[in-house]
């Protein structure tokens, strides 16, 4: 799988499978995107990225920081430092990508202008 910011300023590959898509929907991902998050996670070695000039980190809490594009603003990816694994946001993938979106988290502080399907709402304690 290959994906760019909207510029197309960084681009990166995905070397391997990665995870299903899950939906976040805490306050700082509705903050950083404008509605709520779908990223898909892959190890942090499997992730090429090219135009890293292009990248800028924002440290977005103690424990986590989000890559955005300088350039264009587009977010691509999340982690959670320390943890060797990057989270992708789909919307960024080029072209048909065969995932799935299997949960959504942070249900609890989902905007009140949208409904979320039961069967895919997970309790926290279980990731």
């Amino acid at each position: 799988m290959r994906g760019s910011c909207l510029c197309q300023k960084i681009t990166y590959e995905i070397l391997a499978e990665p995870r299903s898509v899950v939906g976040c929907h805490c306050v700082q991902c509705r903050k950083t995107s404008g509605h709520y998050v779908a990223a898909t996670q892959i190890k942090s070695e499997l992730l090429e990225i090219k135009g890293l000039s292009n990248l800028t980190w924002f440290q977005s809490s103690v424990t986590a920081k989000r890559g955005f594009c300088k350039k264009c603003g587009s977010q691509l990816f999340w982690t959670e430092v320390g943890s060797g694994k990057t989270s992708v946001m789909a919307g960024t993938i080029d072209g048909a990508t065969g995932l799935t979106m299997d949960r959504q988290i942070h249900s609890e502080t989902k905007g009140d202008y949208y409904e979320l399907p039961d069967s895919t709402i997970v309790d926290q304690s279980t990731l």
